[in-house]
């Protein structure tokens, strides 16, 4: 890795956070990217390239159940709009 690449990284993640908060979203937000987003994009070039449509979203609704569990800066984890596409009763095990 060139410090070119680091310094973009550093500029694009962190370069403008002025407090320790936004150093840790921006952390965060970088680490989502490698974990998660880079290879959806990888995988959707490979289906794009086969015909197929594509789309994409990003799910951001803070549930009201997250209060006082998860911490205020947490919008959605991995996995929270499932109670909102297919139902509470899906999560609840009364399907």
């Amino acid at each position: 890795v060139t410090s070119a690449v680091v310094d973009g990284l550093y500029s694009e993640y962190i370069g403008s956070a002025d407090s320790p908060a936004q150093v840790r979203d921006g952390l965060l937000e970088a680490l989502g990217d490698v974990l998660f987003v880079f290879s959806s994009i990888e995988v959707a070039k490979f289906h794009r390239d086969a015909g197929n449509p594509v789309y994409f979203y990003e799910f951001q609704h803070r549930p009201s159940e997250a209060e006082g569990v998860v911490p205020d800066f947490v919008k959605a984890d991995h996995a929270t709009e499932i109670a909102f596409v297919f139902g509470k009763p899906f999560l609840a095990g009364d399907v």
